[in-house]
């Protein structure tokens, strides 16, 4: 995303204003709800932008404590003051290099966010460390299908409000990639599904 020009709460906003990023938010949300468990310790939400997910991410786990990172100071501002009463904290940080104490964290959540990074390898094995031994982590990513970029570019060029995420996808997991590099980078895949025509692919891991 174009985090110099987009809104704060971009999230937020989008699920209010945008019939389209509703119905994909929410289908999205209802597909990653059915595979989270309750968790008792800390869960991270790596890329929480605004934190609107990571709203959602608090109440599925029923964990007193979420942390959210991500690159957006401003949106890490926002969500800070608009979350403040609940239970959820938001920092500044980079998914391929967290500071963060190794087997810190119960559960991890990575939704969106690894198409964005340089090294998604690395980005993997840091998730790993950070989380406690098995704990578990839910990733999701879009597969690139034929399906899903012909409505991608639809999206940058024509949709009033996709612009902002032009040249932001460096990453593609078509090939059942995902599944790959996270036993790639020592987890055990437990779930591993397409859904929304194909066009998301969702894995939940255990560390081990």
């Amino acid at each position: 995303m174009n985090k110099k020009q987009s809104p704060a709460n971009w999230y937020d906003e989008s699920i209010k204003v945008d019939l389209f990023q509703k119905f994909w938010h929410k289908t999205r949300f209802t597909e990653v709800s059915r595979i989270i468990d309750s968790v008792k310790g800390k869960v991270l939400d790596v890329g929480c932008n605004d934190g609107t997910f990571s709203k959602i991410i608090l109440e599925k786990t029923k964990t007193d404590k979420l942390i959210g990172v991500d690159l957006a100071g401003k949106s890490i501002d926002w969500a800070n003051r608009h979350w403040k009463n609940f239970g959820m904290s938001f920092l500044v940080g980079d998914a391929q290099n967290l500071k963060f104490k190794s087997n810190s964290f119960d559960a991890v959540f990575c939704l969106e966010v690894l198409e964005h990074v340089e090294d998604p390898l690395k980005a993997l094995q840091e998730l790993k460390r950070v989380m406690k031994k098995s704990g578990y982590g839910i990733f999701l990513v879009p597969t690139d299908s034929f399906l899903f970029r012909l409505i991608w570019f639809s999206w940058l060029n024509f949709y009033p409000r996709g612009w902002v995420w032009r040249e932001t996808h460096i990453q593609t997991y078509r090939g059942n990639f995902l599944p790959k590099i996270c036993k790639k980078a020592g987890f055990k895949v437990e779930v591993d599904k397409k859904f929304n025509l194909g066009m998301l692919h969702l894995v939940k891991v255990r560390k081990i």
